[in-house]
């Protein structure tokens, strides 16, 4: 595998994005109520966005510094054809990390005690009918109240009150953990770290087991263990070098209402009792930079798609040996709809890949199989192999009544609940799957399924084949 040193550093990150054109520095006093999601967004996927001074706030903010699937693979220092493969050797060979010595770690330089988070922190409103100002780029930090292995994860949580935050805890590991300490009755001890290299933070969104820490891929992803400091208020072990911290509980059997939120399906999900962290400490860095993802904008949108695409390949070659490669398309909000490549051997396997493949992830909605002449990474040759490959009367999987994204306003279509109540937990992300068989026969007769090329087409240099000084001689009309 090529690789070069990856980037392991927030800060030099943003710095190398400034030296090579990819950062926008904005001007000062940027309102933090939509205004900066707006501009961020209008520069998504071509440059990063710095704010100074945002609202006159003394905390810069920072967003899109991942929003190119080039760029991730960059920091990784490996070619993008390789990301999934390093992502995947990082995952299956994480690295334990190292604690740093008290008094020694960057993210506790400066330390606040019953502070309001909406005046220490610049904290964006991002969408139209959001709730108010939310964190959407804070790594949560949590124990297994058995076991003291820690999870790691992004959840979006709405800022409402000077000593609480409300959050969406979705059916993983965090809940699992606060489901166990809520049975005891006791708080389960939590760190939220904002602003953290690329590296810890795609770690962050790993599918590993419930006994494997993030951070420990994170270090993988380094090439070296992640230095760790231990929170000033509880047992959590959270990244050295991140810029801000916080520090709280989430409390057993407190809810309280959080949303609306314009969500990662383009659309809000509704105001729902969700749960509760109470904060008792804020740490940062010296002139911290504070990092927000713009919802459902290509930060967020790769953040979840590369682990989740990581995970489906390993999980697919593991029965399927000739499954080349995966991609969760961006108009499939990078979750939903699957596109697999495979070298075909037997007319009944793409199906078989198909159903694996919903078994994999429930958040899988659609799955198209294609030939390995396909790039799965380009819509426009996935829809060309549905429009010449695929016969619905044949080659169509449904599979109605499984478990989907709770996310996906699409499921709770019929359901008519007193006063627009949602749907009970048990009834939530109710999905019916289709598998797409876009492959050729693997015997048809002569080139009735070759896909046309010209010989010497991927090897033609245009800077060497133009003469870009010559004219032309049209002649008199």
């Amino acid at each position: 595998m090529t690789t070069i040193a990856p980037h392991t550093d927030l800060r030099r990150w943003l710095a190398h994005l400034a030296d090579t054109g990819r950062l926008a520095v904005i001007r000062e006093g940027t309102p933090l109520k939509h205004r900066l999601a707006a501009i961020a967004k209008r520069l998504d996927g071509r440059q990063a966005a710095y704010f100074p001074r945002p609202e006159g706030h003394e905390i810069p903010v920072v967003s899109g510094f991942v929003a190119r699937r080039a760029w991730i693979a960059e920091a990784m220092g490996v070619p993008e054809s390789q990301l999934l493969a390093r992502y995947r050797h990082a995952a299956e060979h994480p690295l334990p990390w190292i604690e740093v010595a008290p008094g020694q770690a960057p993210c506790q330089q400066v330390v606040h005690r019953d502070r309001d988070p909406r005046e220490v922190l610049p904290i964006p409103t991002h969408s139209e009918h959001d709730s108010g100002p939310y964190i959407t780029a804070g790594l949560v930090i949590a124990r297994n109240p058995e076991t003291g292995v820690q999870n790691v994860s992004i959840h979006r949580i709405q800022v409402h009150a000077a000593d609480r935050m409300a959050l969406l805890v979705l059916p993983r590991h965090l809940q699992a953990f606060h489901q166990k300490a809520e049975a005891r009755g006791q708080a389960l001890e939590v760190a939220v770290a904002i602003g953290v290299d690329p590296l810890t933070l795609l770690a962050s969104q790993a599918i590993a087991p419930i006994d494997r820490d993030e951070l420990e891929i994170a270090g993988a992803l380094h090439g070296a263990p992640l230095r760790v400091a231990k929170c000033l208020t509880n047992e959590v072990r959270v990244p050295a070098d991140a810029e801000i911290v916080i520090e709280g509980r989430l409390m057993p059997r407190l809810r309280e209402p959080e949303g609306p939120f314009g969500e990662f399906p383009k659309y809000y999900s509704a105001r729902e009792q969700r749960e509760v962290i109470r904060i008792d400490a804020i740490t940062h860095r010296r002139n911290p930079v504070y990092h927000t993802i713009v919802p459902a904008e290509m930060e967020h949108l790769l953040l979840g798609a590369i682990p989740r695409e990581a995970t489906l390949l390993a999980y697919l070659q593991r029965s399927f040996p000739n499954v080349l490669d995966v991609h969760l398309s961006i108009g499939g909000v990078a979750r939903y709809h699957l596109f697999v490549k495979i070298r075909k051997a037997h007319e009944g396997q793409p199906k078989n890949v198909i159903c694996a493949a919903f078994g994999a992830h429930y958040d899988v909605k659609q799955v198209i199989v294609v030939d390995d002449d396909v790039d799965v990474h380009d819509p426009l040759q996935v829809e060309w192999a549905v429009a010449t490959r695929f016969q619905a009367s044949r080659d169509l999987v449904l599979i109605p009544g499984a478990q989907g994204s709770v996310l996906d306003p699409s499921t709770t279509v019929g359901f008519d609940f007193a006063d627009g109540a949602p749907p009970p937990a048990h009834l939530q992300g109710l999905s019916a799957k289709m598998g797409l068989d876009a492959t050729r026969p693997v015997v048809y007769h002569e080139h009735v399924f070759t896909k046309v090329r010209i010989p010497g087409e991927d090897e033609v240099d245009l800077a060497a084949e133009i003469d870009r000084d010559a004219k032309i001689d049209l002649g008199a009309a």
